[in-house]
């Protein structure tokens, strides 16, 4: 199974590790590209700011990641699993899962992210700020650019199991698993359901989502169940305590959807 994953906003402050090695990351076909938007990120940002700052659309109180960007070739790292640290990440919380889940986790988990491209857990990356939906100078958006180079290297990277899809549409459009990769492919929408007047209503909450998913991944990895199929995984998560629809079965090149629906938000 091959768990993709939009990053976080949220991020550790750099570690003490070794700087970024970008031709020792995982999914080695994405060095080049990877090169291409660091190289652009990093002169953006050790130019002008205030450019740097439109570009990225960051708040004046956020100046301070662009400082961070310019500096990125020589800043300590952390394993991407460790250095994402939004809500799906904390409802996940990696760190605690027992020595066969992390395991799991390594071999499964895919963060995707706009200046790498896609990384595993394990990689050692530094604090970055730079989402899929920017636009760098010379190279574009960044959903646009990295498209191609993920359509050579995922469908290797998913080989021929499952794929659960739990990205944002932003991270979404760097890769839209085709053929038979997306007739094994499960997207998962968070719905929370509220009776009112007599009457039940369904809503996306955004944070709820988030922390749904980081919950449901590490029921997955703790669980150590290995479905084959968006069917089988529907059913795994109903054993594991979700409640679970679908709400379109996969067709030719086409994957499947389903939705998880809560009734309670904490």
């Amino acid at each position: 199974m091959l768990v993709l994953l939009p990053p976080s906003e949220g991020k550790a402050s750099a570690g003490r590790g070794a700087p970024v090695k970008v031709d020792g990351l995982s999914l080695p076909g994405l060095a080049g590209a990877r090169a291409a938007v660091l190289d652009a990120l990093v002169a953006l940002c050790a130019g002008d700011g205030e450019k740097a700052r439109e570009v990225l659309g960051l708040s004046e109180g956020q100046r301070g990641e662009v400082a961070k960007n310019a500096e990125l070739r020589t800043a300590g790292t952390r394993p991407a699993g460790a250095l994402y640290t939004g809500v799906l990440y904390d409802a996940l919380d990696l760190a605690s899962l027992d020595a066969a889940a992390k395991r799991r986790a390594t071999r499964s988990l895919l963060v995707f992210s706009g200046l790498w491209g896609a990384v595993r857990v394990t990689d050692r990356i530094p604090p970055y700020r730079c989402a899929m939906n920017v636009r760098l100078p010379g190279l574009g958006a960044l959903g646009t650019y990295w498209r191609p180079v993920m359509a050579e290297v995922l469908p290797e990277a998913a080989d021929s199991g499952l794929v659960l899809d739990l990205r944002s549409s932003a991270y979404a459009a760097a890769w839209r698993p085709k053929g038979q990769v997306a007739e094994r492919t499960a997207t998962v929408r968070v719905l929370q359901s509220e009776i009112v007047d007599g009457v039940e209503r369904r809503s996306v909450v955004s944070h709820f989502n988030k922390a749904t998913k980081g919950r449901l991944v590490r029921s997955l990895l703790s669980s150590g169940a290995a479905p084959r199929t968006p069917a089988d995984l529907a059913g795994t998560l109903r054993d594991l305590g979700f409640t679970v629809e679908v709400a379109t079965t996969g067709g030719p090149g086409r994957p499947w959807a389903l939705d998880v629906v809560v009734t309670e938000i904490h």
